[in-house]
């Protein structure tokens, strides 16, 4: 049945996808604007592109379908979702405001399940009987795992590049490595539409299940993928220039050559775990991946105070998402 409330839900969870996408627009673009392949302009059109190219390659929707089975069925209504996704904006505004590139995968996920624990206790049972413990399980690993794994894929591909360029003329290895970054950069972007649209996708499609507009064993209707794809790019293209000053600049000086081996480490780092339907964050990915092409240099090229304050912010965001949607759903729970 549709609602209006079913209707404000979608169109707060399209609203946190085009927040995704400026939110997370400096993970694909910082290091390309920073090395000056790209303008600022350019890059976010660039980014945004890809970000919707990837509706047309991920078919499979495996990463909606882990959020979307975050949350056991029977603790899931839509003022569940509605709480869940306003502490996810909440959240993702206030990162944004600051410069935090924090994770919009793990405060959607953090939401969701701190909406889905609230209700449970609410109506007197154990808080741990409302979550699915295989997906999170997975999200939290990942949160350590995703940027590890980014980091040593991006100093494997860096030491190799730097070994078969290390005789090339040094102006002719800066164009080629420029015109790479593009290449790079691309897949990045691609990657990153393909992983972040489908988190939402799989919020939308709880909320549609919840209502009983569709059946849960009926497939994710067409209309769905196409307009968060289509959300994300449009965010990208906003941009997200806080963000993008701490990504391209402050953890490490990153020259074009270090750029393609951040931005390919990264592409291959979500794509392995796209494959394995594991919503990982691009933030934390991409992040791992320039600290390692700043190790390829020396330990203290990476400038670690930041990348603390980084992690800080990475543990924080889902126990806060989750205790913000578990106010928001007792707020809601009041008046609704």
């Amino acid at each position: 049945m549709i609602t209006t409330l079913l209707v404000v839900v979608v169109i707060l969870a399209i609203g946190f996808d085009y927040i995704n996408g400026f939110h997370d627009a400096a993970n694909s673009i910082a290091t390309v604007v920073s090395t000056k392949v790209l303008s600022p302009f350019q890059a976010v059109l660039w980014a945004a592109l890809f970000n919707f190219a990837a509706y047309f390659y991920f078919s499979d929707h495996k990463v909606a379908n882990t959020i979307a089975k975050t949350v056991v069925e029977d603790y899931i209504n839509i003022h569940v979702i509605l709480a869940g996704l306003v502490a996810a904006i909440t959240w993702n505004l206030f990162t944004w405001y600051y410069g935090i590139p924090s994770s919009s995968s793990h405060t959607l996920i953090g939401g969701f399940a701190g909406a889905g624990i609230t209700y449970a206790v609410l109506h007197g049972h154990s808080p741990m009987e409302a979550l699915h413990f295989e997906p999170v399980i997975n999200v939290l690993m990942f949160i350590v795992l995703a940027p590890i794994i980014g980091m040593i894929i991006s100093v494997i591909i860096t030491l190799i590049i730097i070994n078969l360029s290390r005789w090339s003329r040094p102006a002719t290895a800066e164009k080629w490595f420029k015109r790479l970054q593009l290449v790079s950069s691309a897949a990045l972007s691609f990657a990153h539409g393909g992983n972040d649209a489908q988190k939402v996708m799989g919020i939308i499609y709880v909320a549609l299940v919840a209502q009983g507009v569709i059946g849960s064993k009926e497939p994710m209707p067409e209309w769905v993928p196409i307009v968060c794809y289509s959300a994300i790019a449009l965010g990208t293209m906003s941009g997200g220039w806080r963000i993008v000053k701490t990504m391209g600049s402050r953890i490490t000086k990153v020259t074009p050559l270090e750029g393609v081996g951040a931005e390919t480490a990264g592409a291959i780092t979500l794509g392995i775990t796209e494959h394995f339907g594991i919503p990982v964050s691009t933030t934390h990915t991409i992040t791992g991946s320039i600290i390692g092409v700043g190790l390829t240099k020396r330990v203290s090229a990476v400038r670690w105070g930041v990348t603390i304050n980084l992690v800080w912010a990475w543990i924080l965001t889902i126990p806060v998402s989750a205790i913000l949607a578990g106010l928001t759903y007792f707020i809601i729970n009041l008046f609704l």
